[in-house]
């Protein structure tokens, strides 16, 4: 059975589509909604999923407009645009390092982030905003840094690997050290941040991701072409036209930002960069970087991740990043374990 289709366009362009690709992607999409809504409708109000849609479409009460307008759309509207970005710049890393370990949870970009954040929270007392920027430029700078020490001639996979480890390494001891210094009303609120959680999150958080996405995500997906090239080795993209270095430096710039907003956005929220193009893959069977089905991935497992964290946990609500870690947890040990039994690492 044929796999793959090619559509052509009156003006004489064709397009190679892979069907089951699609098809993962159209059911992801619909399940994000499905989630969407039934999240909307979950909380000490909880509203049926039918009112939840007239809600939406402006035919609700003004009670109900009140609560899922202004009370927990952003909320969700938040954990879906974390979501698609970590679940895309952990794509990116992947196909760059071309190492399934190659994301930022590994990389160290969540730990520098939570540097940056610290560093406001502990030594400066800083506002909401103050911390969100404070998060951004951290992993920015962990970014450029990972990136400047891998540099050789180019960067390659396993170097970055190796060099994001001895600098997550690093600056997670930086991090231990910012809490043994700071009281403690800056620790609990630190600790609370690293964490991770869309508690409380609003309108403020959601513009910000937006903007972003709307740049990055046509950015990436207009440099997919380049980057599966990319998987077949930097001198093999070379001779099909690649301009391998120009590429991968602003893919990583790219997935640094996506990681690095998302992270400032809703704190380090674990495992989904890691996990979400993984299940992407195996969902699709289709060889390249699986950029979009990563970034719907992404998408679905934070909300899911966020329902479960409000509604099977009774009063007591767990951070998304909780659920995230164990879940996230459990993958990556079963992911060490096939790798090693498949002797790749």
């Amino acid at each position: 059975m044929k796999t793959t289709r090619v559509v052509r366009t009156p003006g004489g362009l064709s397009l190679r589509l892979d069907v089951r690709a699609v098809t993962v992607v159209v059911l992801l999409l619909l399940a994000v909604l499905a989630a969407s809504v039934v999240l909307l409708g979950t909380g000490d109000f909880p509203i049926p999923a039918g009112d939840v849609v007239k809600t939406l479409l402006g035919d609700g009460t003004a009670g109900q407009e009140f609560i899922v307008g202004e009370l927990r759309l952003p909320r969700v509207l938040v954990g879906l645009l974390v979501g698609a970005s970590l679940g895309l710049g952990g794509a990116l890393f992947q196909a760059v390092t071309r190492n399934p370990l190659g994301s930022p949870d590994v990389l160290g970009l969540g730990q520098g982030a939570t540097a940056g954040a610290l560093t406001m929270i502990v030594l400066f007392s800083g506002s909401a905003a103050q911390v969100t920027v404070g998060a951004l430029v951290g992993g920015l700078l962990t970014g450029l840094a990972i990136y400047l020490l891998a540099w050789k001639r180019g960067v390659h996979g396993y170097r970055l690997v190796l060099v994001g480890i001895g600098v997550s390494a690093v600056v997670t001891a930086v991090n231990g050290y910012l809490l043994t210094i700071s009281d403690l009303v800056d620790a609990a609120r630190a600790v609370v941040w690293m964490t991770g959680s869309l508690n409380g999150r609003d309108w403020a958080q959601v513009w910000p991701l937006l903007a972003l996405c709307a740049v990055l995500v046509p950015l990436v997906l207009a440099n997919a072409r380049g980057l599966r090239m990319m998987e077949m080795g930097d001198d093999v993209a070379g001779a099909l036209g690649v301009r391998v270095e120009r590429v991968r430096a602003l893919l990583m710039v790219a997935a640094v930002m996506l990681v690095a907003t998302a992270t400032s956005a809703a704190g380090p929220v674990s495992f989904v960069a890691l996990t979400a193009p993984q299940l992407a893959r195996r969902l699709t069977r289709s060889p390249g970087p699986n950029l979009l089905p990563s970034l719907c991935m992404g998408a679905a497992l934070l909300v899911t991740a966020d329902w479960a964290s409000q509604r099977l946990f009774g009063a007591d609500q767990l951070p998304v990043g909780v659920v995230t870690g164990v879940l996230g947890g459990v993958y990556l040990l079963w992911l060490l374990v096939t790798e090693r039994k498949a002797g790749r690492i």
